[in-house]
């Protein structure tokens, strides 16, 4: 799994240079910070419903769709998807009760 990341994350990066009329990433990167978070957002809303309708491939449809547009963004900032593996591989192990107290309670 972590390949397909990589790889995917390689061609993202490609698609900085894509002119935007070529792409349909290269358009989002051209629009900006503001119009990838609206489409985290529109996939997050979309995977909530595919969840409560509970159809199996409707879910991943729409958590592929959230976790491709989330990979947008840590591309847009120049990160990779190592970083967020490692900071789940960092919590495994530890209770969720552990973890959030870490962080300071409230938040993420």
């Amino acid at each position: 799994m972590t390949d397909i990341l990589e790889r995917l994350a390689d061609v993202l990066e490609a698609r900085k240079q894509a002119d935007p009329d070529s792409s349909y990433v290269a358009g989002l990167y051209a629009k900006g910070l503001d119009s990838i978070l609206k489409k985290i957002a529109e996939e997050a809303t979309e995977t909530v419903m595919a969840g409560k309708d509970g159809e199996a491939d409707k879910i991943v449809y729409e958590v592929a769709d959230l976790w491709f547009h989330s990979l947008v963004l840590l591309a847009h900032q120049g990160l990779r998807p190592a970083r967020v593996l490692d900071e789940l591989d960092r919590r495994f192990g530890l209770s969720g009760i552990a973890e959030k107290a870490a962080r300071g309670g409230e938040g993420h």
